[in-house]
């Protein structure tokens, strides 16, 4: 089996490119953007649709993709980190389809596939929950061709998941390969006469500069686009936190095994836990799944290059074989890990200080592929000056209040948030009764 390196998605590409041109020196552009994910990749795309004239500038440490855009789950999801009303939702249904448009208007072979979610409950306690989850999204506005429960018949012709009591399914979900899908985009930027400066560190962002390693770079605006590395930029270490998630692959299996599973549809998956898994069935016929793992490293750390720790492989396995007891003879191809970035309230913000000349998009708290997008236009409206109808939704604009808790605080306090989830499934598999530790670990942290 292969550790990092730092995804199973680059490795499935050949491997890591080689980096673009480093940032040679001082520099002066019109917008300069700090990361080369998917919310500075996708700002930059519309930035030079919009305006070809725009001299656009992209700033990235490693290489682009090479954080949680080359690393996450695949899932470009309708689910969002904010209270949704119904223009919010129906707008991040829109993303969904507006990513799919720019992979087919790039040439951009990603994997896109269209195929929906499913939630699904493997107990009594669990089932409960999802009829929770079904009532929250009917309260947003979700009619049954959104959100549709399912179980027995209705269920099994879909997928046949060992233990699966009922499921809601949504259609407005699609698969991608994460890794391919941000170095198309970095190419297509390319080719529209964005600049993306690699292997270029940036220390500090300040109004109308960068402060990089290599020089500074001088622009009008920037846009923060760090998500969970945020941290590494001087006086913004509690802003945003870099919570840790890893997954593993399987080799494909054989034709036979997927037949005994169904899953013609290729939804994601993700389980009711507390402690939850996500779940991608590749486009040649692997098995992705997903979780937390270790939540988080002291002071903010982050991995350099994906490493996962042995114990996190064998409990993500050991889920994977009770809900795929077909993947058992399968051989573990890969493992990583990665960080998402988790703001104090757990809500996505995208907002703009037009005196400084400082945008930014984040927050995304692990399902941020479609909200990167939609974010990215946000920006690029902003920074335009361009009023919307996007730039008018209830998240642009929202402010993170609070950072986040001095150390040793921040690393008990996530790290106990989550030794709490994993506890109250093992309680509620135990006693069939929810347990009450996931919602006093909410209360605690802040996560409503």
């Amino acid at each position: 089996m292969l550790i990092g390196g730092p995804s199973y998605w680059f490795h499935a590409l050949g491997g890591l490119p080689g980096p673009r041109p480093s940032l040679p020196g001082s520099a002066e552009v019109d917008v300069a953007i700090v990361g080369a994910g998917y919310t500075g990749l996708w700002t930059a795309y519309y930035l030079k649709r919009a305006d070809p004239s725009l001299r656009v500038a992209i700033l990235e440490r490693e290489v682009a993709g090479y954080g949680a855009s080359g690393r996450n789950g695949g899932w470009v999801t309708g689910e969002i980190a904010f209270a949704a009303d119904r223009r919010t939702r129906l707008a991040v249904y829109d993303t969904i389809d507006e990513v799919g448009r720019v992979c087919a208007a790039e040439n951009i072979a990603c994997d896109f596939l269209k195929g929906g979610s499913l939630s699904v409950a493997t107990n009594p306690v669990e089932k409960e929950r999802l009829r929770s989850y079904l009532q929250h999204r009917r309260d947003e506005g979700d009619g049954e061709e959104d959100s549709r429960w399912l179980e027995g018949h209705d269920l099994t012709e879909r997928i046949r998941l060992d233990g699966a009591l009922a499921a809601v399914r949504t259609p407005h979900c699609a698969r991608v390969q994460p890794a391919a899908l941000a170095r198309g985009l970095a190419d297509a930027v390319e080719r529209l006469g964005v600049t993306i400066w690699e292997r270029t560190t940036v220390r500090e962002i300040l109004p109308g500069v960068v402060r990089a390693d290599q020089g500074d770079v001088r622009a009008p605006w920037i846009v923060r686009a760090t998500e969970g590395y945020t941290a590494s930029l001087q006086g913004l270490r509690r802003r945003i936190l870099p919570m840790n998630s890893s997954m593993i692959v399987t080799d494909p299996l054989p034709p036979e095994a997927m037949a005994a599973i169904g899953w013609d549809a290729a939804e994601t998956i993700r389980d009711m836990a507390n402690a939850y898994v996500y779940i991608q069935r590749t486009a040649d016929d692997r098995i992705a799944i997903g979780g937390r793992g270790v939540p988080y490293r002291f002071r903010s750390g982050t991995d350099r290059h994906g490493e996962i720790a042995p114990a996190t492989v064998d409990g993500l396995t050991r889920r994977l074989h009770a809900l795929f007891p077909q993947a058992r003879e399968v051989p573990i191809a890969h493992g990583w890990s990665g960080v998402l970035g988790v703001p104090r309230d757990w809500r996505f913000a995208v907002g703009v200080d037009c005196d400084q000349g400082i945008a930014w998009s984040g927050g995304y708290v692990g399902v941020g592929v479609a909200a990167a997008n939609l974010g990215g236009r946000i920006v690029a409206d902003l920074v335009r000056g361009e009023q919307s109808d996007i730039t008018t939704l209830p998240f642009v604009g929202h402010t993170w209040r609070r950072d986040w808790e001095p150390e040793p605080l921040r690393f008990l306090g996530v790290n106990g948030l989550f030794a709490a989830y994993r506890a109250a499934d093992r309680r509620e598999a135990q006693t069939g009764r929810p347990s009450r530790l996931a919602a006093v670990a909410n209360r605690i942290t802040g996560r409503q």
